[in-house]
């Protein structure tokens, strides 16, 4: 009997050890199945932050709704704290311009999940069209008594610029001057500002003598100066750069990245929702997008890193 009832013993104790060790991989494969309990989005200032987050904010509810889970919005300081902020797993999803995301692919830190949508724009008035598109341009701008008519006068000249890691703030313009002779870093005083608005308001106060913005950032302060546009205007455009990214850390299983997709995109065709993201980047819409769309801004950005200070 006494042997009995070791063997019994032994056996609970295994089978204790065997259920606990089962519950503890059970949690450690949920915690590890890239399907999160709550989800942080974060954005790229493209206009003054605190306009911005104000702005995105509805898209908590929005997405929260769709994918069951509670949802955090957003606005970094750059396009760089962001690329970190998803390097170390505290950001799940970045709108990352394209530059930004190709940073950050490099270092493993995102994947490319969906492209945005704009409408087309009328030139030089920068009117919107209703074609939808994939691709914008950087434009340089300037003010129109300025006496600058062309990329040529620029030598000299203060420039108001985004980040060096912006698409249309600072990579294609410097790059493509550079094509054509003249070197922006080394010929031109930079002026880094934070936003695109800001950047033109540079040039309408006299500030700077141009601004790098992209195609057509007056649009963001129309609202406030009915007369921008006749007061500053574009002397150049670059060539295509394909829109913002909506892009994810790695880590995400590729069945909650569908539902993530299928929840921006339906988000996109609401009416409510398409408010929303017309308001905070002037985004139209969203599609599937892969890493190869973004081979033209690798490009450009070996150039513009070339020719750096």
């Amino acid at each position: 009997m006494p042997k009995f009832k070791k063997f019994l013993v032994g056996a609970i104790a295994v089978l204790g050890t065997a259920l606990l060790a089962g519950c503890s991989n059970s949690a450690k494969k949920q915690a590890d199945s890239g399907t999160p309990k709550s989800l942080n989005v974060q954005f790229v200032p493209s206009v003054s932050a605190n306009t911005l987050e104000t702005k995105a904010k509805p898209l908590e509810k929005m997405l929260s709704k769709r994918l069951g889970i509670p949802v955090h919005v957003s606005v970094s300081t750059s396009g760089n704290a962001l690329v970190e902020a998803m390097k170390s797993k505290k950001i799940d999803v970045g709108f990352l311009p394209g530059d930004d995301y190709v940073q950050a692919h490099k270092q493993h830190a995102a994947d490319v999940l969906l492209q945005s949508e704009r409408f087309g724009l009328t030139r030089p008035d920068g009117n919107w069209t209703k074609k939808l598109v994939h691709t914008f341009h950087s434009e340089i701008l300037v003010r129109k008594d300025s006496g600058i008519k062309s990329w040529r006068d620029l030598k000299g000249k203060k420039i108001s610029i985004q980040s060096p890691t912006s698409t249309s703030g600072y990579i294609f313009p410097v790059a493509e001057l550079k094509q054509k002779g003249l070197d922006v870093p080394r010929s031109c005083k930079l002026v880094t500002t934070t936003g695109h608005d800001q950047a033109v308001l540079n040039v309408l106060n006299k500030d700077t003598d141009a601004a790098f913005v992209f195609e057509d950032a007056r649009n963001n302060v129309i609202k406030d100066n009915p007369k921008i546009k006749s007061q500053v205007v574009p002397i150049y455009y670059t060539t295509e750069i394909p829109n913002d990214t909506i892009s994810v850390i790695p880590s995400l299983s590729k069945s909650f990245r569908e539902k993530l997709a299928n929840a921006f995109i339906a988000i996109g065709k609401s009416k409510e929702g398409r408010k929303v993201i017309e308001r905070v980047y002037s985004h139209e819409g969203y599609v599937k997008a892969k890493d190869s769309d973004y081979d033209t801004v690798r490009k450009y950005e070996k150039i513009a890193e070339s020719i750096k200070k």
